[in-house]
Order: structure tokens, then sequence, then C-alpha cells
């Protein structure tokens, strides 16, 4: 009885998280957010010499329909690798012992707040006016996709999306990976 009632609570936490994001990116996509570079300036966020931005680092799609596709590929990809350890995880709680269970509820916890991390970034990136954006947190440091708005990605592009990482989140400015979709 004790098991079950654990894998509702995670069950439940992981609905509501997914509720959670779903309920901010539809009430922020049509909202006018003042830009970071109205405030800030760009070469004060991040200079010249801490990224570069070169036709090598963009992943060229074609069309708006492709990127749109791009987006959506890599969202559903990440959703069923999280979707598969939770599973994996709510089997090792149910089957494992006590140790078992605080690892896989504290890893449970982990990917909770990674996707709550990631889905903050995205919606914060969409709402700057950004057509769209994934971002996926790993062991090394975090990657952002950015649909490449027109003329391409400049460096204050660069230095509005990686504020936006370093308020969000604990990386660096060298753990920050920035890729133009195009």
């Amino acid at each position: 009885m004790k098991i079950w009632k654990k894998n509702m609570v995670a069950a439940a936490v992981l609905v509501a998280v997914c509720a959670g994001i779903y309920v901010n990116w539809v009430y922020t996509e049509d909202q006018s957010v003042a830009d970071l570079t109205d405030t800030l300036d760009a070469d004060k966020i991040m200079s010249a010499d801490m990224m570069v931005i070169n036709d090598g680092d963009a992943l060229s799609l074609g069309d708006s329909n492709t990127v749109t596709d791009y987006f959506a590929a890599v969202r559903l990809s990440r959703q069923e690798a999280r979707d598969s350890a939770v599973g994996l995880l709510q089997e090792a709680m149910a089957y494992g012992d006590n140790t078992e269970t605080v690892q896989s509820n504290e890893q449970l916890e982990e990917i909770v707040q990674t996707a709550l991390c990631e889905a903050q970034i995205e919606s914060l990136v969409i709402a700057k006016g950004y057509t769209d954006c994934v971002a996926y947190i790993g062991n090394e440091g975090i990657s952002v996709a950015v649909a490449a708005p027109e003329g391409g990605l400049a460096n204050k592009d660069v230095a509005v999306i990686a504020d936006i990482v370093m308020t969000q989140s604990t990386f660096k400015m060298k753990d920050i990976h920035v890729v133009e979709v195009q």
C-alpha cells in the first residue's frame, strides 16, 4: 500500500509539472516582454571573446515547417526518454529496498527539476521574441537550439539567451552552447 502511494505521488508530481509547463507556454506565448538589451548592455552581458557564432554552428533545415517539425521531434524524443527513465525509477522503487527507493526518489526529483528548468528557459527565450527554442540539460552543460531570426543570430541574441540560461540555472557561460536552427 505504501509503495502504491509513493508511485501515485510521483505520477501526480510529474503530471503537475507537465501541466504547469503547458500552462506557462500558453500564457507566455502572446505576451510582449521588454528586450533584455533595453536595460542591459549586450557587451557587458557577454563580450565578443566569450562566444563566437559562425556559419558552421548553424543547423540548416530548410523551410519553416521543417524547423517546426525539428523542434517538435526534439521535444518528443526528450519526453520519451524522460518517461522511460521515470518508468524505470518507479519500477526500482516498487521492487527495491529503502536505499534504492531513496536513490530513485532523488533521481526522480532531479529529472523533474531538469524538466522544469528546461521548460522555463524555453518559455523565456520564446517570450523574448524568438520563434521556437529547445533547451537540453546534459552532464557537460546546456545546449539551447533556437530558431534563427531573419539575418541569423547576432552576438546580442546569444547574450540574451545566455543571460536567460544563467539566471534560470547554475550554468556558467562556458557550459552554455547556443545552436542556430535555420
